[in-house]
Formats: C-alpha cells, structure tokens, sequence
C-alpha cells in the first residue's frame, strides 16, 4: 500500500461511504411458504418485493433471549440469508465481512488451521455455536444450509458457557416447515468457480414436512491461482408435528472439504533484501510454497440433531435438544517463514528459502443434551418472560502432530542450503519433486464434561422500564493425556472448576419502537481453552484460575421509518483478567497476572431507507491495550505492554446497500474498511512481540441482478472489483495472508 493510501483521512472515508450509498443492488428473494400447497408461488413473488429484506427479526433465535431484539441490553447483529445471498458469500468468513470488528487470526503458534473469528480484540474460535449448541473443533464452516449468523458482542458466558470475553456467532439452520417449494442455485465463474446448491422443502400431510439442501463447489482461490479447493455438502432435516403443540425435527448436516492449505507468503523476519514498511516483504499475491506432491488439507463434520418442543399452553414450552457430532481437521501445510534463515546463492544470483511444514490431525466428538423450559408470567404487576436451562455436554479431543520428515532425492536446492527442501525466495515452485514420509505423534487425548445450569428474566416494571437479568452456573472438568514440550512420552493430568457467570441490564423505553439501556456482564475462560481456541492439557493446569472477562456497555437502538430500518449504537468497555504470562527471565517464573482492555464504539444500520433501498452495516472504532504483558526471554524483557491486541484494528466500516431499479433490474454493491491490524495470533493474555502491522485497506464489491421470469433471476457479482492487495491476518512471525483478487461470479437462480 503506497504512503497515500495508508494516509486516508476523514474526508476520503465519508467520500468512500457516499459512493457505497450510491451502488445500488438487488435485494435477494427469500422464499416464503404458507400451509396451503396452492398458494405456494404467491409468496415466491411477493418476497421479491418486501420491503425490507435486510431488516433484522423481532426476535432472536434462541430463547435465551427473553425480549425482542430492540429491547434486549446486548449488542447483538443478525446477518439475515437475504445478505449472504446479495454478497454470494460462501463461508462464514464471508459472512462475517458484513460485520465491522471482526477479524479472522492466522494459524499456527499451536492454532489450527480453521476459522479463527476475534471479536473485540479476542478470539472467539471456541465460542461459536449452531442452533445455540456450541460447535467445537477445527473447521472452515459453509453456509448452504444457513438462515442467517447472529454475531453477540462482549461478555457472554452467561449465554453459552465458557468463552473468552469477546462474543461468540450463532449460525441458525434452515429446517423443514410447513409448504413446498423447491429452489436452487448454478454459479459460474472466473478462477475455474463453479458452485451448485439446491433447497427442497416438500409437505406430506397437514403437520409433516422434509427439506434437503445440498452443495458441490469447485475452484482457486482468486489471485492464487494456485490455491484450488473441493467441497460439497448435504444438510436433510424433518420434522413432524408442524403447527400443532409437540414438535420433534431430525437434522443431518455433513460437510467435506479437501483443498491446498495456503499460509500464504513469509514475513521480512530473517529475510535480508526487498522489504517494504512494517514486516513485509513485496511478494507477488499469486506465489504459493506449498508443494502439490505433499501439501493438502481434509476438514470433515458430521452433526445429528434431534430438537423435541412442547407448548404446555400459549404462555409455557419446554424444549429438548440433543446432539452428536463429529469434526476432522486433517492436515500437512508450508510454513513459509519457519524454515531457518535464507541463504543467497551465487550460482542463480538470488535467496533461497527452506519450507518449514506444520501438520495436524484433529479429530473432535461431542455429545449434548440441552433442556429449557420458556415462557411467560405475572407477579402482581411485573410482567416476566423466562427462560430456564440445563445443558450436559461430552466433549473429546484428539489431537495429533504431522511431521514430514524429507527425501532429497530429485531437490533444486543449491548447496548453500545443503540440499534440502526448499525453494526460491520470491517465485516458488509448488511442482518440485517430493519424497519422504509423515510420522504422527499424539500429542494430546483429552476428555472435557460440562454440567450447566442457566436462567434469564426480563421483567417489565411498567410501560417504559425494563430488568434483564441472567445467571448460569458451570461445572467443567478436564482429564486427559498430553505430551508436554521436550518429553517423549504422555502424561496425565485434569483440572476441575466451578464457574458462575452473569449479566444484567436495565432498559428505558422512550417509545415502543426504541430503548436506551446499560448492561454489565461476565465471561469466563478455562486455562484449558489457550487462546479461546482450543481445549489441551498441561503439568500443573489444575492449579490455575479461569480467566475472567467484564463488558460494561451502554447502548440505544431503534426501529425507525415504520420500523423498515433499525439503528443500533454502544459505547463498551471490555476487560480481562488472570492470564497466565512469564514475570521473569526464567521460563518458570509464571503468575496469573496478564490484563488486556478494550474500550470502543460500535454503529450499526439494517433494513430498508426507501422500498427500493436496502442497507446492511455498521461502524466500529475500538482501542485495545495490553495493560499488563508477560517477559519475553528472546527479548530479554517485557515486550508490547501499552500496545494494540493482535487482530485488533482501530476502525472498520462495512456496508452493503441494495437497489431496485424496476421491478425486474437492480444493481449495487458495497465498500467494507479494515483499519491497520497488528500482527500476531495470540487469542489468550500475553507478550505480544510481533513486529508486523498490517496496513489499512478499502476493498468494493458490485452486483448486478434481473429477473428474467418468475422463475429465474440472472445475478452477476464482482468481487473485490478493484482487484485490491491487501492482507487478513498474520500470525506475527512467519506469515502474512493475503486477501482474495477480483473474481467475476455470474449465477442463475431458480425457484418455483
């Protein structure tokens, strides 16, 4: 990025935002059914015309939430199907674009390769649920079977359990309801796409139902070409009993991926020559290290459902959940910056590079059963809605690591690096020749058990002030197997702890369509869970403290022009505590006495400015600092106290807004804002001496839609139209991702 695009002042951003205003785009067609078969296709057109597609529900899915969205004391933002669709997102990282703040960490540093979402400065990889069940293990989650993503900001164990203080997404699933209908999708486009998906929903008797979605996607990556993927999908759910007081549905969702593992290009750390401002080096964005004959990533999961509701009366439901599912995170990847120093080689007059490599094999079960009793009640005058729970969770984590040990047979490598594996600095070749062998060593076999108890209350005091209130109480044991660093051979160890959790907020209604509220809440992280990521094991783990978590936020939001469009904004501070951080040049000297604060402002916009206008957006500003960092041995001191958090920009705005232009016509698009990030993939408490720091970067996408019947609607997408180079994470020390170039997607959409 050149010194005037790093110098963006106020006045380029409100210009930026003006012209995003001014791209109009289509708002995507959600189907509508009613129990009647005959007027089945009404719906299909009028969904086409609603007024505001993008407007989030009253509700939120879970009844965990005991008021409406408006009036519930939690930043809280639903990113509805119609958006995933507009934007042709395929991943939840997509998704997530159209939430400001949220950033996605490297791997590696003991991390997965996988979704990795920080949300307020922390990672929420452990905090990310479906249909309200937490969903653990390493995976790069899709979205063909998705209604919509519900992002919650700030503190929140008291809602999901353990977590590490900066929110957890909930992806909400679409199941089997009354009607029929029938729609799928058939994407083509540059960098050999293609995507196929198809949503069935049949009726077979009055209070019976059976929907299927199902997926196949094939492509590269745009602008590394190099970088191809494969995956398809298939998600069956049924359900019997549909509008009637007892209700059971049965869901299956399985998804398998294989694709090249990208960790993108090496930092300047040890490399002499070319670098540009702050840790990079000027390498082309198409350059890949990996090695066809070696690299691949597999990520399975397997996920069985079975929810049983029962309405005792129109004021009284109880509801139970439960379910098995399994994820493997398979992989061998090149780490292009982890293999030692480079060398220069006087023969071809240029550096050299060994690659590093990282494997893993991840395979991880869970088993949950969760029951809730929901409803209403009066005590005198105070009104209540409740919600009560318990919820018994198994989980299993087998963890593996991968190493590769190498062949020099057939090796291009010039002496200077003694002939092994390697490639040239700034061109690889990802077509070298390869022989060797991989060697899996357990690293860890652990087995977590949760016990929770749960209840929220929203009591009405009178027409404008409200009390919310929630409590959940966890008991959470770990055992297990683990190989601790330097050892050859497993040891044992566990961990117990008893966690409370809690939040409470008062709102004040100036009117029925807005409140104003101040909320406090808790969260709390197991040493076990190092990062927010990952369960494992350690010697002496059993000894330290959870790490603590408080947001305190005051907010307002708003449903405003005849509640087509709602307005949210708050004010937060996030604190954590009882990290665990070296004090002392000895790796022994340890304390729980890490800290880190996050202190900002989040805006929010969704639903529709005009019949024909539709926006989705917001505007978040945060200020992290890590008040109290840990000794750094390399360093020989305290290192990044004061500073930024990892993954943690200053600014970042994303909009997209949608236009119809006639009935049939419409065009827009979108302009998203990521400020400069610091490098690092640290999601728990620490010294953070990453030298890297990511620049600032605007990146527009466009759409374009018509209808070409009742039928079927032609829909193009670009991508990234200015074919931006930017980055989206670095884990710091070895590597830098780039973001994807500019990719043309022209899709037909067929419903009936």
């Amino acid at each position: 990025m050149s010194a005037q695009q790093e110098s963006y002042s106020v006045s380029h951003l409100a210009g930026s935002l003006a012209m995003a205003f001014a791209l109009p785009a289509l708002t995507s067609q959600a189907l509508a059914q009613t129990a009647d078969g005959a007027a089945v296709l009404a719906p299909v057109q009028v969904q086409g015309e609603t007024v505001a597609p993008y407007a989030p529900p009253a509700q939120a899915s879970q009844s965990k939430f005991t008021a409406p969205l408006v009036d519930t004391p939690k930043s809280v933002q639903v990113i509805p199907k119609t958006v995933i669709q507009d934007t042709a997102a395929t991943s939840l990282q997509d998704v997530l674009r159209n939430s400001p703040g949220i950033t996605f960490g490297a791997g590696e540093g003991g991390q997965p390769l996988a979704d990795r979402p920080f949300i307020r400065g922390a990672s929420s990889a452990n905090n990310i649920f479906v249909d309200g069940i937490r969903d653990p293990g390493g995976q790069t989650r899709e979205v063909f079977n998705l209604e919509s993503v519900e992002v919650v900001r700030g503190a929140d164990s008291a809602l999901g359990g353990r977590g590490s203080g900066g929110g957890s997404i909930n992806m909400v699933t679409k199941k089997a309801q009354l009607g029929t209908f029938a729609e799928g999708t058939a994407s083509v486009g540059t960098d050999q796409y293609w995507r196929g998906t198809v949503d069935g929903n049949w009726q077979f008797d009055d209070t019976s139902a059976f929907r299927l979605n199902a997926m196949g996607t094939k492509g590269n990556v745009a602008g590394r070409s190099e970088v191809g993927y494969d995956k398809w999908g298939i998600a069956p759910s049924l359900s019997f009993g549909l509008g009637t007081p007892t209700r059971v549905t049965l869901s299956y969702y399985h998804l398998q991926t294989h694709e090249d593992p990208d960790y993108g290009v090496p930092l300047a750390r040890k490399i002499p020559g070319n670098r540009t401002s702050n840790g990079l080096l000027d390498i082309d964005r198409e350059e890949w290290y990996g090695l066809y004959a070696r690299d691949f990533r597999e990520n399975k999961s397997d996920i069985a459902t079975l929810d049983v509701q029962h309405d005792f009366n129109s004021n009284l439901t109880v509801r139970n959940a439960t379910r098995y599912g399994q994820t493997l995170n398979h992989y061998i990847v090149t780490n292009p910056g982890d293999g030692g120093s480079p060398a220069f080689d006087p023969v071809t007059q240029e550096y050299w590079m060994r690659r590093g490599t990282k494997g893993r094999w991840n395979q991880a079960t869970m088993l949950s059963n969760v029951t809730e009793l929901y409803g209403k009640f009066t005590t005198g005058t105070l009104k209540h809605s409740f919600d009560v729970g318990v919820e018994f969770t198994r989980e299993r984590n087998k963890n593996d690591s991968i190493t590769t040990p190498v062949t020099t047979v057939g090796s291009p490598c010039p002496a200077v690096l003694g002939g092994l594996d390697c490639t040239p600095l700034y061109h690889p070749n990802p077509h070298d020749p390869w022989e060797g062998t991989t060697v899996r060593t357990r690293n860890s076999d652990t087995t977590s058990n949760t016990r929770a108890i749960y209840a929220f209350d929203t009591i009405d005091l009178n027409e404008q002030w409200q009390v919310n209130l929630g409590g959940r109480f966890d008991n959470y044991r770990i055992d297990g197997s683990f190989l601790q660093r330097g050892d050859t051979a497993l040891q044992d160890g566990e961990g117990s702890w008893n966690i409370w959790s809690y939040q409470a907020g008062i709102v004040y209604k100036p009117a029925p369509n807005g409140s104003i509220y101040l909320s406090y809440a808790t969260g709390s992280t197991p040493p076990t869970v190092g990062g927010g990521d990952q369960e494992s094991l350690s010697a002496g783990i059993g000894q330290l403290d959870p790490e603590r978590s408080r947001t305190i936020e005051l907010g307002t939001k708003w449903e405003v022009l005849d509640e087509r469009l709602s307005l949210t904004g708050a004010v937060f501070q996030t604190d954590r505590k009882n990290g665990q951080i070296q004090v002392g040049p000895d790796t022994t000297d340890l304390a729980q006495a890490g800290k880190t604060r996050v202190r900002g402002l989040e805006l929010g916009f969704s639903g529709a400015v005009t019949p024909r206008w539709n926006v989705f957006g917001g505007y978040t500003y945060m200020d992290s600092e890590l008040v109290k960092a840990g000794f750094n041995t390399t360093a020989g001191g305290i290192v990044g106290e004061g500073g930024p958090l990892p993954n943690t920009p200053r600014n970042s705005f994303s909009l997209w807004n949608t236009y119809k232009v006639t009935s049939k016509w419409a065009v827009g698009g979108g302009v998203y804002y990521v400020g400069k990030i610091v490098g690092g993939n640290q999601g728990s408490i620490g010294g953070n001496g990453a030298t890297v720091e990511l620049p600032d970067y605007f990146r527009f996408d466009a759409m374009t839609s018509y209808e070409v019947s009742r039928n079927l609607t032609l829909q193009l997408n670009v991508m990234n139209l200015t074919d931006k180079k930017y980055y989206t994470s670095t884990n710091g020390s070895h590597y830098a991702l780039y973001g994807p170039g500019r990719q043309f997607i022209l899709s037909a959409n067929v419903r009936y």
